[in-house]
């Protein structure tokens, strides 16, 4: 079912933008970001969350699911999107945690900062 406003890329991922950002800048693969983000399974079954935590956190953008690597370089600072990652640009065939292996992961991701 499509859902509407929702932009698919030609790798699969697929995004939302949930809020407009202010910044102007895109972060490249090989820039540092801060981010929040809440994650959940398509159940709603929440797998992970810096929100929860109340903490944001940081990480090198070359260093994490290509879902990930893709969809927060096509953001700005500010903003805040639903991103919907298909399992070959997620975990794939392995399990993570509590995500099973074949997984589509639904993230919202704010971007806070690029290389602070």
């Amino acid at each position: 079912a499509q859902v509407e406003g929702v932009i698919t890329t030609t790798s699969g991922l697929q995004y939302l933008i949930l809020n407009e950002g202010t910044g102007s800048i895109h972060p490249k693969a090989s820039d540092k970001v801060k981010v929040h983000y809440h994650g959940t399974l398509i159940d709603g079954t929440v797998f992970d969350s810096s929100v929860n935590r109340g903490e944001p956190i940081s990480f090198g953008l070359n260093q994490v699911i290509k879902g990930w690597t893709e969809g927060l370089q096509l953001m700005v600072v500010g903003e805040k999107r639903r991103l919907f990652i298909p399992s070959n640009l997620g975990y794939g065939n392995r399990a993570a945690g509590s995500i099973a292996p074949g997984s589509v992961l639904t993230f919202d991701v704010e971007l806070l900062g690029i290389n602070e």
